[in-house]
């Protein structure tokens, strides 16, 4: 316990100089300011930081990665209160009482719950995030390649719920990514693989120009193809929040912060789930239920809250498994790959160091968006302003530039622009892009980790099925894809409600 206090406290010193507080400063601003623009994601600003980073220290890299996610969905609540218009899907379950407050001419306020929610839920978070992912990461250390198997193929069966409501579609995205991980030189034996003996491709397919293209370019194109104008309210109370009024909300916010972490520990599940759980758990036991929709206090708390803590909570599986639970982890992860840091069961022994410094650094996002959202109200507030088709042209100009820095090859914008093409087309057709990215970025660990555990058992699958861990994994994994079966999940379904009312009975009669 001693030696990870001291890495702790190491960690939080190494951020104490002026490039670190600067990038991560930096890191937040920007990714409030692009929160704050109806449309763009927290997904994009992460996939586009990527590329302009992709030459600076890892560590410096990821801090500023880790504080636009943090500031992004921090910034996306300004345009569900001000606009009625989530700033990203976290944010939707804001816009109902936020939008109420603006209405009742107290945006100022309806920001400054925000502000502590978001503060509070992050700060809530980063002590999850601390506690939990060394632990998590040691017992970790048993896996072999039979169970590295498992858990990528696992990562891959939560791409069905990762985003949106069809399985189907999420499964057939990250199967896709499979196969685009599979082109290229395979690598065991360095066999060229679905190249058609065109030698560009014996590199594989970069996670770069496939992110770019995939969150950027695509985004570009679909916000050009429908745009969106909406009136801003004006702001004329002040946002500073009353230490009494957020103090009486602390039971909210430890509610909230505890639901947030636990969505966030559940791969496939985004940071929205906890907002909306957060704010279900709130309104089922608030004394003012009759004000949630409304400009209810208490709501809007409670979902800020709840989002913001599950950035730390998707954060814990990233780091210790190597599972991203949403999509902005899932390009997080991928970031850390090109940075040359593999998370997973080995990050304890390659760069023990790291998960203390991302606690370090998601502790200064924390700081960043208090100190932004109460003192940059009103500068932030000129982003709104700015319009998409002004927008849009300079980030298509960061998408090229972004996708050649990398390798400096001319083959990867053209990879950049096939893909956000074809995301764009799928994307109108309901097909999103975060279980393509997953199954792109766990690939190479599903392919290697099968191969390798057939090598060394003699080509018999028995040790995929009989060692402890594996078979635990094999079982969840075959479990959540036959609850998609609304035959096999209704009898769950009445199974536990049977064991739910005999539980219920036998405590009564105790009583």
């Amino acid at each position: 316990m001693l030696t990870g206090l001291s890495e702790l406290g190491q960690a939080y010193l190494s951020i104490l100089n002026v490039y670190s507080l600067a990038y991560g400063l930096g890191g937040a601003l920007l990714g409030i300011i692009v929160g704050c623009l109806p449309g763009l994601s927290a997904t994009l600003c992460i996939a586009l930081l990527t590329t302009l980073t992709i030459k600076m220290a890892p560590n410096d890299a990821i801090l500023i990665l880790i504080c636009s996610y943090v500031g992004t969905l921090y910034g996306g609540s300004r345009t569900a209160i001000l606009l009625n218009i989530p700033g990203t899907a976290a944010n939707a379950a804001s816009c109902a009482d936020g939008h109420s407050l603006a209405l009742r001419g107290e945006a100022g306020r309806a920001i400054g719950i925000a502000t502590s929610g978001a503060f509070s839920g992050t700060l809530f978070g980063v002590l999850c995030l601390a506690a939990f992912t060394p632990l998590l990461a040691e017992v970790s250390l048993s896996f072999g390649a039979y169970e590295f198997f498992w858990l990528a193929l696992l990562g891959v069966a939560m791409s069905g719920s990762i985003v949106g409501n069809d399985p189907l579609k999420g499964w057939l995205m990250g199967t896709l990514g499979l196969f685009v991980a599979q082109i290229g030189q395979e690598g065991l034996y360095a066999h060229d693989r679905f190249t058609f003996g065109w030698s560009q491709l014996s590199g594989g397919i970069s996670l770069i120009p496939a992110l770019v293209g995939a969150f950027g370019f695509a985004e570009v194109l679909t916000t050009l193809a429908d745009p969106v104008e909406r009136k801003m309210v004006e702001m004329r109370d002040s946002v500073l929040p009353r230490f009494r009024e957020v103090f009486q909300y602390w039971r909210t916010v430890l509610r909230s912060g505890a639901i947030g972490v636990l969505t966030g520990l559940m791969p496939g599940v985004g940071e929205d789930a906890g907002a909306w759980m957060s704010y279900a758990a709130a309104k089922a036991v608030s004394k003012e239920r009759e004000q949630f929709g409304k400009g209810s206090i208490d709501g809007l708390m409670a979902a800020e809250t709840g989002d913001m803590s599950s950035i730390p909570g998707h954060i814990i599986p990233c780091l210790a498994l190597g599972i991203p639970g949403s999509a902005p982890s899932a390009v997080l992860m991928a970031a850390m790959i090109i940075h040359g840091i593999q998370p997973g069961p080995m990050l304890m022994i390659e760069h023990p160091q790291f998960i203390f410094d991302v606690v370090a650094m998601t502790s200064l996002a924390t700081v960043s968006i208090l100190v932004f959202g109460l003192f940059l109200i009103k500068p932030l507030l000129l982003v709104l302003k700015i319009k998409r088709t002004v927008l849009m042209p300079i980030i298509f100009l960061l998408c090229t530039v972004g996708a050649f820095a990398g390798a400096s090859r001319l083959f990867d914008i053209y990879c950049m622009l096939a893909i956000g093409i074809g995301a764009f087309f799928l994307r109108r057709r309901g097909y999103q892009m975060a279980p393509f990215v997953l199954g792109l970025v766990l690939g190479g660990l599903l392919d290697k980790s099968l191969r390798r555990g057939l090598v060394l058992s003699d080509g018999s699958i028995e040790p995929f099925f009989t060692r402890p861990i594996s078979i635990g994994f094999a079982t969840v994994t075959i479990l959540i894809l036959l609850l998609y079966i609304p035959a096999f999940k209704s009898l769950v379904t009445t199974i536990t409600g049977t064991i739910s009312r005999q539980i219920q009975r036998l405590a009564s009669r105790r009583a």
